[in-house]
């Protein structure tokens, strides 16, 4: 080998051994940054939220680092199928229709299906949303945009990308009701309380779990264990007076079950 080529290889490989190389021991945490007070990035721009506690304590537990992947909430599961990640941990409902192309753990949170809608609306009721002349808004890839489409039947059903823009269509009344969970419908309430009015009470109850492969039970059965040591320790409480004391406090106050 000619010394400029020679030179050329020892140059390259020591700045291979000197570059930082990747940890094959990360667990890989896939999620949508933008559902606070459970997803969401701080104002450095860094992941925050119950659910970013919730992974960095798992990977505790589990010996290993965390990398937070920020993933459109449609794009979670195909990202988990294809190695992109390896939990998905983002608010997700454990249905029956996921749970064909993923496993769950077990779930973590039980909360529902509920409305927002307009201030003036007579609507009381799911079944008062769904009648021919409403339009009824869900976000795009959620549970309630399965609802929607499964059993609305006289309602227009519009399917919107972001949650921030279902909210509009009510608050501007070009939606007479907004399908989503109720710590969601509780606070976008009172973030327009002069234009929207909350129904709480579930139609539909749900319940959070964390997406995993299909096949690694090890990975599953080992979450399932933190999800239970984590709530006998307390865990669950210390997020829900962290991110969720005023919600917790109104709920309560109207009779509501808290999610925890």
């Amino acid at each position: 080998m000619k010394p400029i080529l020679l030179l050329a290889s020892i140059l390259a490989a020591l700045l291979v051994a000197c570059s930082p190389q990747p940890d094959d021991n990360t667990l890989v945490v896939g999620m949508e940054l933008s559902y606070p007070p459970f997803e969401m990035s701080d104002e450095n721009n860094q992941p925050a939220g119950v659910s970013v506690d919730l992974a960095y304590a798992l990977g505790e537990h589990l010996g290993r680092p965390v990398r937070i992947e920020n993933i459109a909430f449609a794009g979670l599961i195909s990202s988990l199928k294809t190695g992109k990640i390896d939990l998905i941990l983002s608010s997700m409902t454990a249905t029956e229709e996921r749970a064909g192309s993923i496993d769950f753990s077990d779930p973590y949170l039980e909360t529902g299906l509920c409305l927002l809608v307009s201030k003036d609306s007579d609507i009381e009721s799911i079944e008062d949303a769904d009648q021919t002349g409403n339009a009824i808004a869900v976000k795009q890839g959620t549970t309630g945009h399965l609802y929607a489409m499964e059993n609305i039947k006289h309602a227009q059903v519009l399917a919107l990308d972001k949650e921030t823009a279902a909210v509009v269509e009510v608050t501007q009344g070009k939606a007479d009701a907004f399908i989503y969970d109720q710590m969601s419908t509780y606070r976008n309430w009172k973030r327009h309380p002069e234009t929207t009015r909350p129904i709480l009470a579930p139609f539909k109850t749900e319940h959070w779990a964390i997406g995993i492969r299909k096949g690694n039970e090890e990975l599953k059965n080992s979450v399932n264990e933190f999800l239970s040591t984590f709530k006998a320790n307390g865990g669950f409480e210390q997020l829900g007076e962290r991110y969720l004391a005023e919600e917790k406090k109104a709920f309560q106050e109207m009779g509501y079950a808290f999610f925890f």
